[in-house]
This record gives C-alpha cells, structure tokens and sequence, in this order.
C-alpha cells in the first residue's frame, strides 16, 4: 500500500485549481484586457520563486460515495514570493469566480495572507480585481440569514501599515471592501483603461435615486488620480507591477531594517552647469522645479508619486549617493508654488512615510506661503497645512532644506523642522519674509501712497529702497540662514550631508503611526 491514490487526488485539485472559473470565464477576462490572477502572479513575482498558500481551498461537491464530481477554486490566490530578490506576500483576486466576493470562501484566506505579512513582517502586494472580499445580496440566501456588517481582517491590514511596505494595485472594477483595501496603503495604482474603484457600482446608485451611471463615470482612474483616492494611473498591468517593484525598492522589507542602499555610479561631485541660471531674476516668471529635483538626485532614481493631484507640490522618492530619501519641492508652474489643501494633504502622507521607513527628507523650497483665497477658505487650507507643518514636526529622520527662490509666511517656514537644527542651505536667489514684497508692500504703506500726490513713484522708490535689503546674504549676516550655496555645488552639498544623516537613523517603528 502506498499513498500514491492520496497523491493523485491533491495533483488532481491542484490542477483544478489552475483552470480557476473556466475557460468562457478566463475569455471574458481577456477580452476586457486583463490578465488572470495567476498569470498576474507570473508577471510580477521573480520567476520560480513563489510559494502558494492554500491552492486547493475551494467549493466542492461530492457524489454520494464522498467522490469529488465538481471543484470552484476559492477566488483569493496567495502566497509568498520574491520580488527583485526580496521577499513580500502576493495576493490576488480571482475575478473569473463570483467577480471576486465573499460567495466563494474568500474570507478565510484573505485574512491569512493579511495576518502572515503583518506576522513575517514583509511587504504586501495586493492584486485587487472585484469586491476583495465582500458579500453579495446572494449571501443572504447562502447563508439564511442577513449579518450586521464586519470588516474581517481590518485591524491587521491596518497593523501592517506601521510594520511594513504596503502597495495595491487595482486592475479591475473595485468596490466597497476592495476599494477600502486600496487606499489603505502607502502606494496605489490603477490601470487607466481596464480599472475603476467606486464605493458602490452603477446598480446601486442608481437604485438609491442618484441618476444613471457607468462605472467609468464614478471611479475612473482620472477622477481618483486627481482627488487623492489613488496615487498614480499607468497604461498596462505590467507597467503596475513594474511601479510596484520600483517602490518598493526604495523601501525597507520592514520597520526592524533600514532603507537599503544602491551602488551608485553617478558622480556625486557631479555639478550641472545649468543650474546657475535655473532661476529667473523675474520672481513672478515660472521654472521646471522637476528638472532641478531630477539633476541633483543620483540620475534616473526620482520616482514621483501622486503628480495628478496636489499639484502645487511636487513629491516623491530618489536617492542621494545612493541612499533612499523622500524628496518635496513646490512647483512655480502650479499656483506658484503655493500650498494648497491638496498638496498638503500629499504632503502629510510623505512625510508620513519618510518618518516610518526612515527616509531623510529633502525640502527643495520655492513656497510663497498658503494659497490664499475664498476657494482657499472653504478648503480648510490653514488645517490641512497646519496638519502637514505638526506631520515635519513628527518626523522621526533628518531633514535638509534648499531654498531655491521664495520662503515666505506659515507654510514657507518648512524651511527648517520644528525644534531640529536642520540643515539648510540656500541659493543667491533666495528670498524669503513673512508676505511677499510684492503684495505687501501695498498693505504696509497704504496711508503713505494714499498721502502721496506720485502714489506709483512713490510705489516703485519704496520697493527699490526695500530691495536693497532683500539680498540673502543679509540674513546669513545674522545666521538666519545657515548657509549659501552656487546652485552647482548643490549635489555635492546634499551627498555629503546624506552620509552624516545616515548614520544616525534608527530602524524601529515611529511614536506617530501611519495615516493613509
């Protein structure tokens, strides 16, 4: 006797397994331009390196001898795996089985691929393709009962944000429990043309009086790209996996480590010549901000994150002599630079993510302080600014300023980190206060100009009178700026000061947790 019959069974289930809903299910999967969940697996895990956990678990039926006749797959794929050579959890859901939801005995491995990344503290993937999760209307039949509504495994999915890197990625229609998983990450993509994320599909909201819709028209990419939901849209599945790979090689496999860091082959004595004249002498004429960021970072390493939304703020990861560092800068051509709801908002999720996988922060300033007006004001600007000011203070990594034109008023003063002596340094073109002389100037004179008989000569003896007191060096006269620099030594500066702040990061988890 041997145990060849046992053998046999478990190949022929695992086989089962592998042709997930049928191929009139896998068509129409293709026909939509998706991948399966197992030829997604294939694509974005090193070849050969998955381990799948629970690969039989599934619905069947059985003849009244106890033979299997008929087996459905369980619609969750899971398992660990190596991405570029590090290990992470996988997992995926199988749209071709009840699109996804809880009819098909999702739940249980759904949590266990949850609990074992928080566990083995490693970094999730999350492949989200229908509910993730949860339950139909069919439910109530399947189980002869309604149920109050529970979030089973939540508290480890939000466990795992302050343990380890967690990214998702939404490649098919996505909603109520998946969309949840979606933004409860520090990295999200959708696939412009082939996946929508929506709190409620078309059905209900409709049923609910709101008027007829597709599922395009409520959870496009486009729309979450640019209020926040999401952080970034790409062309293909496999252009998502390769910006989830690519994220997560800034990153840490957990809190208990630091960053890793690159062999880099660019100079870091590298000086662009260009840089000099990046600035233009007229304060009110815009620049390419970006292009600043991209020359003094090590070449190709800017990874950018969030650029559809928040767009007065520019952020992202890079690395500096190969060291990983989150990177901001204010972007002139969008409101000057000025900070808004939005881009605070963005911001507090940087910082955020710095101070938990212990990233340095580098702050490339050009802030004419909050975005100012009655749109402004209903946005509640001053608290989310005020939220991303208390998020620098939080920030448990060293944190290093270059102010390249304007630092002016509450938000400009993130030019140093609230009780730090961090470092800042400063090009020629600096210029900073507590209100732009432009737009000040007429409220701090106001009575004289009235008075005068010249009031524009007046006007412009003023600001030539006050220009003379601008200049930058000035300051650094009253070590109220540490520091000025040629905009050409501006990588050297920064390589050199990222080798003195590595050494004094700690890995471990931050006293102020993550907030996605």
């Amino acid at each position: 006797m041997t145990w060849e019959p046992e053998l046999d069974e478990l190949r022929r289930r695992e086989e089962l397994a592998e042709r997930l809903g049928g191929p009139d299910k896998i068509e129409r999967q293709h026909h939509f331009g998706k991948l399966t969940v197992r030829e997604r697996l294939e694509r974005i895990v090193d070849e050969g390196t998955l381990w799948e956990v629970g690969k039989t678990a599934g619905v069947a039926r059985y003849d009244e001898h106890g033979a299997l006749v008929e087996f459905t797959p369980s619609n969750f794929v899971y398992g660990i795996a190596e991405l570029d050579g590090r290990p992470a959890v996988v997992s995926g859901d199988d749209f071709t089985v009840r699109g996804g939801s809880n009819d098909a005995s999702i739940s249980a491995k759904r949590e266990a691929s949850e609990a074992i990344a928080a566990e083995m503290r490693l970094p999730h993937v999350r492949l989200l393709d229908g509910m993730s999760g949860g339950g139909s209307v069919k439910t109530i039949e399947q189980a002869g009962r309604t149920y109050i509504p529970v979030l089973p495994g939540w508290d480890t999915v939000v466990d795992h944000l302050n343990i380890a890197p967690s990214v998702s990625l939404v490649l098919g229609s996505v909603a109520g429990f998946g969309a949840a998983r979606a933004v409860a990450s520090h990295y999200s993509v959708m696939v412009r043309d082939t996946s929508q994320m929506m709190i409620a599909g078309p059905a209900l909201v409709e049923q609910a009086g709101l008027g007829s819709v597709t599922k395009e028209e409520l959870g496009h990419s486009d729309i979450h790209t640019r209020n926040g939901a999401i952080d970034d849209a790409v062309d293909s599945e496999v252009e998502a996996f390769e910006r989830a790979v690519h994220f997560l090689s800034y990153l840490p496999t957990s809190v208990d480590e630091l960053p890793p860091v690159e062999q880099s082959d660019d100079d870091v004595g590298r000086r662009d010549a260009w840089l000099s004249d990046a600035v233009p002498r007229n304060p009110r004429q815009a620049y390419d901000m970006r292009a600043i960021v991209s020359a003094v970072v090590d070449a190709d390493s800017f990874f950018e994150i969030g650029c559809e939304w928040g767009t007065s703020v520019i952020g992202g990861l890079a690395r500096l002599a190969g060291v990983p560092v989150a990177v901001f800068a204010e972007n002139p051509m969008m409101y000057g630079g000025g900070w808004t709801a939005d881009s605070s908002r963005k911001l507090s999720r940087l910082i955020d993510l710095a101070s938990l996988f212990k990233l340095p922060l580098v702050h490339f300033e050009d802030c004419p302080g909050f975005l100012i007006g009655k749109q402004s004001e209903q946005d509640a600007t001053i608290r989310y600014g005020t939220e991303a000011l208390v998020a620098l203070q939080h920030a448990e990594v060293p944190y290093a300023t270059v102010v390249v034109r304007k630092a002016f008023g509450v938000a400009g003063a993130a030019n140093r980190k609230p009780g730090s002596e961090s470092m800042r340094f400063a090009w020629p073109s600096g210029d900073w206060g507590s209100l732009p002389l432009e737009g000040g100037l007429e409220v701090a004179y106001k009575a004289d100009l009235a008075a005068s008989d010249d009031p524009e000569g007046l006007k412009h003896e003023i600001t030539e009178r006050l220009n003379r007191l601008r200049s930058p060096h000035r300051s650094a006269e009253f070590y109220e700026i540490e520091q000025i620099i040629d905009p050409l030594d501006t990588r050297p500066v920064l390589c050199d000061w990222i080798r003195l702040a590595r050494r004094t990061l700690q890995p471990g988890r931050p006293a102020w947790g993550y907030r996605p």
